[in-house]
């Protein structure tokens, strides 16, 4: 399926509302989503570098605290 859409004559707002819509039903349809193969091996080699202490990771809440704290 092609589907055409005219990029070039969409303002930014209405652009993001497409990318809205479409991340949306994605979103709905997450279940049928496969990730990448590579994915799994990123976070295998992410948990031994944890485990070796060469890695850290903060929970959500705390990397948005820190990072709105350093753009203020």
């Amino acid at each position: 399926m092609t589907i055409s859409l005219p990029l070039d004559q969409m303002t930014i707002e209405e652009k993001l509302r497409v990318m809205e819509a479409i991340w949306d039903d994605l979103s709905r349809h997450a279940d049928q989503i496969q990730p990448p193969a590579w994915h799994g091996k990123v976070l295998a080699e992410l948990a031994a570098a944890i485990e070796r202490g060469e890695e850290t990771f903060e929970d959500w809440e705390t990397a948005k605290r820190r990072l709105r704290a350093s753009v203020e």
